[in-house]
């Protein structure tokens, strides 16, 4: 999938990349899944899945907090964070963001 077909700048695409890496490590993946992905939809927040290699001990204040850098770098766009780690209890929802998400 091209980037205009996720309805996102490159420039964007490389600040959420940067944010993830700052803030999960490195290592951490991120996917852009949901409304942003299809072309024929419009506006929409921006779901993120965010999957890092390590156990991860406050999984709720990394994802408010990579959702809240990538929100300020959106102009205030909504941003959704969805987290999967070794030590977190694998959800439906992230099958649906790896099967249909975008590698950044």
């Amino acid at each position: 999938m091209n980037v205009t077909a996720m309805r996102l700048k490159p420039e964007q695409i490389d600040r959420i990349r940067t944010i993830v890496a700052e803030q999960a490590g490195p290592q951490a993946t991120v996917r852009l899944f949901g409304s942003r992905v299809d072309d024929a939809a419009r506006g929409g927040d921006v779901d993120l899945f965010v999957e890092t290699p390590e156990p991860v001990q406050e999984p709720a204040l990394l994802a408010a907090r990579i959702a809240g850098r990538v929100s300020r770098a959106l102009d205030e766009r909504k941003v959704d964070v969805v987290l999967a780690a070794p030590n977190l209890m694998p959800l439906p929802i992230h099958e649906v963001a790896r099967r249909e998400g975008v590698l950044l």
